[in-house]
């Protein structure tokens, strides 16, 4: 069990700073008098003493307040741009930053979770004990911002006054992290103290980039206290490090749902969106995807996308899930996003009129390039790696490709068209109605099955597969990606399984508004399938049409067919789907794509049994449902073979 403000606090171990008073002195002696006046009007102590004790470690020459109004903000981007941090690029209000070659993603091997001695902790995760955070503070952070400007910034992770939304601080001295979080994050410095009130937590992150050199890099960490809700990084500037308002403020809303929310809150790594059924009614999805496997595309395919990336529940007092994105903005890999497959976001990043930080495309003439845009690229330009030109190689004789497979832009979610900006700003949060769950899987499930019940639905999310991507330095290879959250669950896995099984099994649900759960797959291969070659079973835009089949399924105007993985669509429910998005879907087709390998899923449920009969105390749910599921698929290759059509199941 996790124990909250348990050991030493570290920022008040190292800054000294244990009370008000103490804190009072070093904001007056350290901030000019306009940016006394912005920070004292917070009258949150212990707000005010971190914020202390973080200067007091760091150091820094200067401090800004950023209240979030207009004029602040401009003062973040300038500062942003003084630095070098960005730079102009030729539509107005776009701008480019470049993270060093070492720092181009999120640094699993330094990044760790302290914890004191004797915490369980998920199998998955990197830890450091307590004392051993501590000197490592004390070695590297003091006079970090020596010769810099910290900056300091007040959010909330969700629409202010939402049931499941935190407020956060970021203290950084990067122009770059704090532009970032206006974009991404609802800068609530007026609604600081009464969100603190309610929630009765706040979230603290301080970042310091240091000298941003390729040098600094191995000595890099990401630190998150989980006791003390508080984060700490170094040496580095990729946004997945550095904003730790995002995934390093998720593992702990992942934390705080597992062990002191149970059956009232879950924080998902999933994606929100609103799908248009049969006489315009709305129906919200929310999906989990590793990066890298459709889940922004995903959530932009929707009549009206709310999110791409994070989510947080809870169930209202009628028994409807309810669902908010904790963040306003969105920070997507743009590899791949094309006017065929992305044409809103598209509009975004090639029209005018949205304010976008681009990061390690390729730049010409101040235009952003980026592999599989759909456009004729240049022979050469800027990258992350300097100047670069068509056959580039690096120091192994690698070639160096046009734009990191990293590349992001960050934008308002509000500036993409389906955006559903008033349900995404309102704490009441959307009706969840479907849970999805996918990975990447070239040659076992099929494209889309719903889940009989909710302990079948949890298992789902705990067998996702997927391969590592390049949001991960030092990942490799295909592996087990439970609920795709696996990264951001600190605690252990057994607790955080328990969680999702009393949540979806909760009685505050009726049987007309329990979510259903489902399994989404868009990487089939033909070579997979009986075809040839490696090329997908699908495209992109058929996304629509799964989407559009569960909206049908959660409301009961579709059936399926019930098989021993769950429900499939019949051929005759998804031909009408395929034909909104002006497709013909041959019966062949759908053959490949439904057809049951017997011996493949099987395979897949002995992966996971293995792998999780290694970890203590997993609830005996999951095991049960892989039993029962095994035994069908047994009986099912005893009576038709080791591939089962579709027309043998109906």
């Amino acid at each position: 069990m996790l124990e909250l403000k348990k050991g030493d606090e570290i920022l008040a171990v190292v800054g000294g700073n244990s009370t008000f008073s103490e804190a009072k002195d070093v904001i007056v002696k350290k901030l000019d008098g306009t940016n006394q006046k912005k920070l004292l009007a917070i009258k949150s102590e212990d707000a005010l003493i971190k914020i202390a004790n973080a200067i007091t470690i760091c150091n820094p020459d200067t401090v800004f307040i950023n209240t979030g109004s207009k004029e602040d903000v401009q003062w973040v981007r300038e500062y942003s741009l003084g630095k070098g941090e960005e730079k102009k690029l030729e539509k107005e209000g776009h701008t480019i930053h470049f993270d060093l070659p070492q720092d181009q993603a999120r640094l699993v091997n330094q990044t760790y979770y302290i914890i004191n001695e004797g915490e369980k902790m998920s199998s998955l995760a990197k830890s450091v004990l307590r004392d051993e955070a501590i000197e490592y503070i004390k070695k590297f952070m003091p006079n970090i911002m020596v010769g810099k400007t910290m900056i300091v910034g007040f959010y909330s992770r969700g629409p202010v006054g939402a049931e499941a939304a935190i407020p956060a601080i970021e203290v950084s001295s990067s122009g770059y992290v704090l532009h970032s979080a206006e974009l991404l994050y609802r800068n609530c410095y007026s609604d600081f103290d009464t969100e603190v009130e309610r929630a009765g937590l706040f979230y603290t992150n301080v970042h310091s980039e240091g000298a941003n050199t390729p040098e600094d890099v191995p000595n890099a960490r990401i630190f998150m206290d989980r006791s003390w809700m508080t984060t700490f990084s170094t040496f580095c500037t990729y946004a997945g490090n550095t904003l730790l308002l995002k995934k390093g403020n998720h593992r702990f809303t992942v934390d705080y749902a597992t062990y002191f929310q149970v059956e009232k809150q879950l924080s998902e790594h999933m994606f929100i969106t609103g799908v248009t059924g049969p006489n315009g009614r709305k129906t919200f999805i929310a999906g989990a995807a590793p990066s890298g496997c459709g889940k922004t595309t995903t959530a932009m395919v929707g009549t009206d996308f709310i999110g791409d990336d994070l989510a947080q529940f809870w169930i209202d007092e009628t028994g409807t899930l309810r669902a908010i994105n904790p963040e306003k903005g969105v920070f997507g890999i743009v590899e791949d996003v094309n006017r065929e497959g992305d044409p809103l976001l598209m509009d975004c990043l090639r029209g005018d009129g949205t304010e976008v930080i681009w990061s390690n495309v390729l730049i010409t003439d101040g235009k952003p390039h980026w592999i599989g845009n759909g456009e004729t690229s240049p022979d050469k330009g800027i990258n992350f790696q300097g100047d670069w030109h068509k056959g580039k190689t690096d120091k192994d004789d690698k070639p160096v490709p046009l734009s990191h497979k990293n590349s992001r832009c960050t934008l308002l979610a509000s500036a993409i068209a389906n955006h559903a900006t008033d349900l995404a700003e309102d704490p009441a949060g959307a009706p969840v109605k479907v849970i999805t769950y996918s990975g990447r899987d070239a040659d076992t499930m099929p494209p889309v099955w719903v889940a009989r019940n909710a302990d079948e639905g949890v298992v789902i999310g705990a067998s996702i597969v997927s391969k590592a991507t390049a949001t991960e330095i030092g990942a490799s290879g295909v592996r087990r990606q439970p609920w795709a959250n696996a990264p951001f669950i600190p605690g252990a896995l057994a607790d955080y399984m328990q969680a999702q099984f009393t949540f979806f099994n909760s009685k505050k649900f009726s049987d007309t508004t329990r979510p259903i759960m489902a399994g989404l797959n868009y990487f089939l291969t033909q070579e997979n399938r009986g075809g040839e070659g490696t090329a997908l079973l699908g495209e992109k835009k058929d996304v629509k049409v799964w989407l559009g089949w569960l909206e049908l399924f959660a409301h009961g105007n579709v059936k399926g067919i019930e098989t021993a993985i769950g429900f499939i669509p019949t051929y005759d429910e998804l031909v009408p789907l395929f034909k909104t998005i002006e497709k013909e879907y041959p019966k062949s087709l759908y053959d490949m794509q439904f057809a049951l390998y017997i011996d493949k899923i099987i395979e897949r449920i002995e992966l996971q049994k293995e792998a999780y009969s290694k970890e203590e105390n997993i609830p005996g749910q999951l095991f049960e449902v892989y039993a029962k599921q095994k035994a069908d698929l047994e009986q099912l290759r005893q009576k038709f073979g080791a591939i089962v059509s579709v027309d043998k199941l109906v």
